[in-house]
């Protein structure tokens, strides 16, 4: 079910905000900065379901690791529609944009 609570951007230099600016934009998420042992992917995207109510889709599969152990992957999305959604009525290209200027990207 659904939560009836909007959803709510992070502060844009968090890594809340980090993580959900690759999960609202069309960025590759290869190359982004990692969180640096700060907290895990998992406790991140926890926070932005419960406490910033955002809809995060978790998805996953057996995979090997380079050492050829088997292990899990997990994928994280939104869906189309609410991306859609914060894009265009919910303040969302604004949040990147105030998100790019604070950290001097292009």
């Amino acid at each position: 079910m659904p939560s009836a609570k909007l959803p709510i951007f992070p502060g844009p230099l968090t890594a809340r905000g980090a993580v959900l600016a690759v999960l609202i934009s069309d960025a590759d998420q290869t190359g982004a900065p990692p969180l640096q042992g700060r907290t895990s992917l998992a406790a991140i995207v926890k926070a932005l379901k419960r406490k910033y109510h955002w809809p995060v889709e978790t998805s996953s599969f057996p995979s090997n690791t380079g050492d050829g152990r088997a292990s899990w992957a997990t994928v994280y999305s939104l869906p189309p529609a609410v991306i859609a959604r914060a894009l265009d009525q919910g303040g969302g290209r604004e949040w990147l944009e105030r998100r790019n200027a604070a950290r001097g990207a292009p």
